[in-house]
């Protein structure tokens, strides 16, 4: 009789004749059974529960238990344990307290202020105060004597003297009232203040004094007992308007490139130069690798050599002269014609004269 397809070959039984067993089959021998003191505990079976229960009821009630060395950590279940095992019974996870909100951090402290602190009798810290007085280079300068940059540089040079002490450090203060300020030992006497227009000729220096004793621009103020001194530079081989005053303030506001104080100068060029080179200067030029401010560029005079009017609002070292060789069309002639608001066409080179109530207004008011 056939066999039906697929059917499965019933496993063999031992023979109730022979008694024997017939031949194992094949294959990887089967384990024996784990004895019982080694199966696996049931889900919901806690092996350990009846010890737990005695260690609990023997242990005070404030004091920690102590792990059983039969228990297994927190949360670690027996290997094969159900899911729902694993977070049940004795290997259910710790649970941990939330956490709270972060405390806020500290306010950050506020930098100690500069001047150091001295503790008074109470013992608490009290702020020293400023030293009475102001800098003696600005007392220097409202004295007349020199614009405070230059006055920093006298000091330096140890020729003041303040109640018979030599100074040599700047920003040291003094009160004119009460304390003795002299210069190479003659006392210093506030000044009124005097302002002078002086048209420069060449050939002379614009400073106070010239280390190579060329001639400056002090030697043609004649009969003028203030102590004044120019405001800004003219080169040596310029002419034109110039400032002197004993106003330290002021000297030192026109002076500051910040105000941008006008100054219209005639130059006379070699050549006329093209008309892209002037749109260059009057949008910014750049010069030696620093651009420089925009500037006013017109036609005065036409010519071979033609008369350029140029209004800066800066005052670099010989920029204009610098500005013109760097494309090409040297300067041969360069005159100042106005200072702010100081311009008098009438003054002849060398002249001098005070300036009126109405142009130091105006120069107070920039």
């Amino acid at each position: 009789m056939a066999k039906p397809v697929g059917s499965k070959r019933p496993s063999p039984r031992p023979s109730s004749r022979s008694g024997k067993a017939p031949a194992a089959r094949k294959g990887p021998a089967r384990p024996a059974a784990r004895p019982a003191a080694l199966q696996r505990p049931r889900p919901a079976q806690d092996p350990w529960a009846e010890e737990n229960a005695a260690a609990a009821a023997a242990a005070p009630a404030t004091a920690s238990r102590p792990a059983s060395p039969r228990r297994p950590a927190a949360g670690t279940a027996p290997r094969g344990a159900s899911p729902r095992a694993r977070n049940t019974g004795p290997w259910a996870p710790v649970a941990r307290p939330k956490a709270g909100p972060r405390p806020a951090k500290p306010a950050a402290a506020k930098p100690a202020a500069a001047r150091p602190a001295k503790a008074s009798a109470s013992g608490l810290k009290v702020r020293a105060k400023a030293p009475a007085g102001e800098r003696l280079q600005k007392i220097m300068a409202a004295a007349g004597i020199a614009s405070r940059r230059a006055c920093e540089a006298i000091i330096l040079e140890g020729r003041v003297q303040v109640n018979g002490v030599t100074v040599t450090e700047l920003g040291t203060r003094a009160d004119p009232r009460r304390d003795t300020i002299t210069l190479d030992f003659q006392p210093l006497a506030k000044e009124d203040p005097a302002y002078i227009l002086m048209n420069k000729p060449k050939g002379y220096m614009t400073t106070v004094k010239d280390d190579e004793g060329r001639p400056t621009v002090m030697a043609l103020l004649h009969g003028v007992e203030a102590r004044v001194y120019p405001v800004g530079r003219l080169d040596f081989n310029s002419e034109g308007m110039l400032l002197f005053t004993n106003d330290g303030a002021l000297a030192q506001r026109l002076m500051a490139p910040e105000f941008h104080v006008a100054k219209v100068y005639m130059v006379k060029v070699h050549r006329m130069p093209e008309a892209a080179t002037l749109d260059e200067f009057r949008s910014g030029f750049r010069l030696d690798g620093r651009m420089l401010k925009p500037c006013g560029i017109e036609l005065a005079e036409k010519g071979e050599n033609p008369w350029l009017m140029v209004t800066l609002i800066e005052g670099k070292n010989q920029q204009i002269r610098r500005m013109f060789a760097a494309v090409g069309h040297p300067v041969s002639k360069l005159r100042r014609v106005q200072f702010g608001p100081l311009a008098d066409p009438a003054l002849k080179p060398g002249e001098w004269r005070f300036c009126n109530p109405q142009e130091i207004a105006a120069l107070k008011a920039l």
